[in-house]
């Protein structure tokens, strides 16, 4: 809703600058999107008055004029061929700029000096509607009586402000002026005055004039019409059309533009028909025929159906009801006599119309979202006075009103102490009903209760959480204390499963991986694509009893083709590196045919590849996750063979005895089922046993007060022997003084036995309570050598 700021004003006063207005307005529920200055890129322009034209020395299409700007007569030099003494025209002063960043400086023009530049309306970015004569070829001639030296944005009304709010969909009663006034007065204390509506005395008797029949009452529950004869069409005066085109519509003439104007105003759709092309001057507010077919204003035919409500005479649909009006009945230069519309319809029936033609207007807008019952009849004399104070018509005495039911304002009674329960205040009643009476309530209050009659403008309002809404927001959602629900201890609302699983998301997207989520159906070829179709390799899957297609007919057993589908995605649109995580479900049935709900089971899966990625480097992103997890003490890796893996570069993850996951390169053959040109980790855990066995308690020890010994280890083992089994025989004999165990180098080659390998360890001893001496810690490592020919047969390298 875009609302002029001086517009505004003539509802409201407002003595603050337009930046607190929108602060406070936005504070108090209606959102401003943002502000925009007309013409804020014309200045130093002014009115001028011509005082002679005189032919240019050195050229023969050049003229030279002398301008009066009220405190100095300048010259200026123009080419346009309009121009004549004594016309009064903006003058764009040394310094001045126009709209596009042009700058005007005086100068010199073949030898003559020009002091200025007389402007045309393209220059002013002005059209016809905005001012008459602006598309003129020539210089812009100002038509009313401007005092010299007037700023041009001020003669011609272009200095304003246009406010845009955001109006949300149960506040109808904000598409319009007034309503935006209303909510302006209250919020910075001011008052709010609506228009005077009077009309004066017509002509005739409107019945002798024009008749209505409404078909249908629940499309059409009210419809109202004046008629207006001895029209005269031209027009609209500035104001208007600058108001409107402020607003965001395009002027027209001046009939059309007061309908537009009223509908802006007070937020009721309005229409004019041409009397004289109403068949019988008789209107009929029925359903379409089926394929009846109808142009409207736009110049486009629309073949209708009976769903649509149409405005019609005894031949004809002549108009959308609620929507827009038909060609066949428009206004235009030839139009004398003219009826006003002003009506209530189904707010649904028109929302689909709307949908189903394509076709959306302002009035369409405003009628999907619920009208003001009582709001009809003010709007056509609000019309209709605008027609008098014109001098565009004579107005027919009588207002035709057909209405179906009576309106009956809405009355709650609420308790007020339940308000301050809701809001966590302790306002008196008093207060509260003098916010409410700011905003066009009713209030009487009777002991704990008070009466509410709600206005008919509101159509919002259910019940006591609305009106403690309506409180609020008037009395300022900062001004209400923050508060503790009573009868409850304070808790933090997040679970352990919640508080991992956020603390995982977090770990790994420190580790520079991004989060993706993708579908749990798949396709029954995945386990194709993955080598895992032989005989015993395939679990049992979920099939989907009405899939979308093949490719999603089946539920996924494991998240590994999710995460493969993503990163050749990735890799195929030229990204260099991927790297990716997710957290998501798999679908496992305990038994075929189902009887009972699969299991569901969340993984965790990570995916990477690209420069530097390799099988320590997500291995190395696996232990960080699993030591916040505070579980990396009990975990396990250990070789193994899986048919989507490379066969020596996999291991699995074990927490204790129980299987946590796999980790490792993907096998070449699956990386070309999913077009993958390079090599890819990756690593899937059973996150619900991740959880289960994460440990929110951590032990903190103080900083050691003694320094440590350090050893380093050269051992030959056999090759197969793991460095994990290493590391625990040195932790096992090292005992309690052993503080860390680092392997640096493996090393294979010509110095080394065929079959066996070099693993070089630092080894860090330290007591807790005293300073080690030599002695002692040669004696740990002795032990230590000792245990790992034992168990090991290592011998230690020379």
């Amino acid at each position: 809703m875009l609302v002029p700021v001086k517009w505004l004003k003539d509802y409201v006063r407002i003595d603050i600058p337009t930046k607190e207005l929108c602060d406070r307005m936005t504070m108090t529920g209606s959102k401003v999107e943002g502000v925009t200055e007309l013409a804020s890129e014309i200045s130093n322009v002014v009115v001028g008055k011509i005082l002679s034209v005189e032919s240019h020395p050195n050229a023969d299409r050049l003229l030279v004029c002398k301008v009066d700007i009220g405190n100095d007569i300048i010259q200026v030099v123009t080419g346009a061929p309009n121009v004549r003494a004594g016309q009064l025209v903006p003058v764009a002063l040394h310094g001045s700029t126009l709209p596009g960043g042009i700058k005007i400086k005086k100068g010199k023009i073949r030898g003559v000096e020009s002091q200025g530049m007389m402007c045309s309306g393209e220059e002013l970015k002005l059209k016809e509607e905005d001012y008459p004569g602006a598309e003129v070829d020539g210089i812009l001639i100002l038509n009313e009586d401007y005092p010299l030296g007037l700023d041009i944005k001020d003669a011609l009304d272009l200095a304003d402000e246009v406010i845009e709010f955001e109006i949300t969909s149960n506040r109808p009663d904000c598409l319009s002026i007034l309503g935006i006034a209303r909510e302006a007065a209250v919020t910075i204390g001011s008052e709010f005055k609506a228009p005077s509506i009077v009309l004066k005395e017509g002509i005739g008797d409107i019945n002798q004039e024009a008749s209505v029949v409404v078909e249908d009452s629940n499309l059409c529950p009210r419809y109202c019409a004046k008629v207006v004869k001895d029209i005269k069409i031209g027009p609209s005066p500035m104001w208007m059309r600058r108001r409107l085109a402020a607003a965001g519509i395009r002027p027209i003439n001046n009939i059309v533009d007061i309908t537009n104007y009223v509908m802006l105003e007070m937020g009721q759709p309005m229409h004019a028909f041409d009397l004289d092309t109403v068949a019988e001057h008789k209107i009929i507010v029925r359903r379409a025929y089926e394929n009846e077919k109808i142009v409207t204003l736009d110049g486009k035919e629309r073949i209708l159906s009976p769903d649509t409500i149409v405005i019609a005479d005894p031949e004809k649909a002549i108009g959308l009801a609620g929507v827009m009006g038909g060609a066949n009945s428009e206004i235009t230069e030839r139009t004398k006599n003219i009826l006003l519309e002003s009506a209530i319809f189904n707010g649904t029936n028109i929302r689909l119309t709307s949908k189903a033609l394509g076709l959306r207007s302002e009035a369409s807008n405003r009628f999907e979202k619920g009208m003001d019952f009582t709001n009809t009849v003010a709007a056509l004399d609000r019309a209709a006075q605008l027609i008098q104070e014109l001098g565009a018509g004579t107005v027919v005495n009588g207002t035709i009103d057909i209405c179906f039911k009576e309106f009956k304002p809405k009355r709650l009674d609420i308790q007020w102490r339940k308000v301050n329960q809701l809001l966590g205040l302790d306002l008196s009643p008093e207060k509260m009903a003098d916010i409410l009476t700011r905003l066009s309530f009713e209030v009487e209050k009777a002991g704990d209760f008070m009466s509410i009659t709600v206005p008919s403008f509101r159509l919002d309002i259910e019940g006591v959480a609305d009106i403690a809404e309506e409180i609020a927001r008037i009395y300022g959602y900062n001004n209400i204390p923050m508060t503790f629900m009573e009868g409850t201890s304070v808790h933090s609302s997040t679970t352990t499963r919640q508080y991992f699983t956020d603390l995982a998301k977090d770990v790994l997207v420190g580790l520079g991986l991004y989060e993706v989520v993708t579908y749990s159906f798949t396709s029954p070829k995945v386990f194709e694509l993955l080598r895992m179709n032989r005989e015993g390799e395939q679990p049992l899957i979920v099939r989907i009893a009405n899939p979308l297609g093949e490719d999603q007919s089946i539920m996924r057993t494991t998240l590994i083709s999710s995460i493969l589908e993503v990163l050749s995605r990735n890799y195929n649109r030229r990204m260099e590196s991927c790297k990716i995580f997710e957290i998501n479900r798999i679908f496992l049935p305990r038994k075929l045919p189902l009887d009972e709900l699969p299991e569901e089971r969340n993984m965790l899966a990570i995916g990477e590849y690209g420069a530097g990625v390799d099988f320590y480097d997500i291995k190395a992103k696996i232990e960080i996750l699993l030591d916040s997890f505070g579980v990396l003490r009990d975990v396990t890796f250990s070789p193994c063979v899986h048919p989507t893996f490379h066969p020596g570069r996999t291991a699995r993850i074990k927490i204790g005895e129980r299987d946590l996951g796999l980790i490792g390169e993907i096998h070449p053959e699956v990386q070309n089922n999913y077009d993958l040109d390079t090599r890819v980790y990756i690593a899937e855990l059973d996150f619900d046993l991740l959880l289960n066995e994460a440990r929110k308690e951590r032990k903190y020890v103080p900083l050691p007060k003694f320094p440590a010994i350090t050893r380093d280890l050269a051992i030959i083992v056999n090759k197969n022997i793991l460095a994990k089994e290493v590391e625990n025989t040195i932790k096992k004999a090292g005992g309690p003084l052993l503080e860390k165990v680092e392997l640096f180098d493996i090393y294979e080659g010509n110095q080394i036995p065929k079959g066996y390998k070099s693993m070089a360890y630092a080894l860090s001893f330290r007591d807790p309570e005293k300073t080690l001496k030599d002695e002692g810690v040669n004696k740990i490592s002795e032990k230590i050598i000792k245990a790992l020919e034992i168990e090991l047969d290592a011998k230690l390298r020379q």
